[in-house]
């Protein structure tokens, strides 16, 4: 007689279609809305920021709100450049060497948020030194917004039912459709919290109460401290990528090892942005 799987308790995986709709050969996904609506409020958010001279040091804004509206167009490249190169560099490059047609295709799925805030910070960089603008200023003003892009694009990864967590008998355990018969941690909802609301919120403490911007490098180095120890957090939760598994035979996933060099500098931001304003 063949057993079956004792079915554990957990919550039934929400039948939410991936596709928002689509128009032809034309299809808006959740996922893709995320970014977009990401990247749309941190430039929103970047320019009230701007607005509001006294948030800044002696009420001087590094740049004028409109420079943001040429930005935009970079950091979208950076994001998808630099976050589709990471993939295929960090989580599946032999299936990439093997297949390299395959690189273009991001509508199949395949973003590192490593290798988007590279690419993000690249274009910052270049976008800074090409305008005038002090260059830690401007990574302060956009870090202040991106915890809510990376809370939708989680929640769309839930959606996907994709980046699913380890098998749990926690109550909120969810049954996902390709997860296997056993319920596993929603870890994707894990990072929206603590990535996208949490991060958020400390951000948004540290700006307007904090008067942080003031101390250019701050708020950039506790967004990026911030997400790398969220990150970290949730790996435990986390199944690794199927095609790594645990690295050095050991308990480490490569989200883990790419996220502990972000915690490094973020706290070596802050240090430097408090040594600075004590030496201004």
């Amino acid at each position: 007689m063949i057993e079956t799987p004792m079915r554990v308790a957990g919550i039934a995986f929400p039948d939410i279609d991936p596709v928002i709709f689509s128009v032809g050969p034309l299809a808006v996904h959740w996922y893709g809305l995320g970014y977009v609506v990401g990247i749309l409020f941190a430039w929103w958010y970047g320019k009230k920021l701007l607005q509001n001279h006294r948030l800044w040091a002696n009420s001087q804004p590094p740049m004028q709100p409109e420079a943001l509206d040429d930005f935009v167009i970079w950091a979208a490249l950076g994001v998808v450049l630099g976050g589709r190169i990471g993939y295929v560099l960090f989580y599946n490059f032999s299936f990439y060497l093997a297949n390299p047609l395959a690189i273009p295709a991001v509508w199949d799925g395949g973003m590192s948020f490593h290798g988007g805030i590279l690419g993000t910070t690249l274009a910052m960089f270049l976008f800074a030194r090409a305008r005038g603008i002090g260059v830690w200023s401007m990574f302060d003003t956009v870090a202040a917004g991106v915890p809510v892009g990376l809370g939708l694009v989680r929640v769309a990864n839930f959606i996907n039912s994709e980046l699913w967590g380890r098998v749990s008998d926690v109550p909120w355990a969810v049954y996902f459709p390709n997860g296997g018969p056993l319920p596993r941690h929603p870890s994707q909802l894990y990072e929206a919290l603590l990535e996208g609301l949490v991060l958020f919120l400390v951000l948004f403490a540290l700006v307007w109460s904090g008067h942080k911007l003031k101390k250019p490098g701050f708020v950039a180095g506790a967004f990026v401290a911030g997400y790398g120890l969220s990150r970290i957090a949730v790996e435990f939760f986390r199944e690794p990528d199927a095609q790594l598994g645990y690295l050095f035979g050991g308990w480490l996933t490569m989200g883990m090892v790419l996220s502990l060099p972000m915690v490094l500098f973020g706290f070596w931001a802050i240090w430097r942005a408090g040594r600075a304003a004590q030496n201004a």
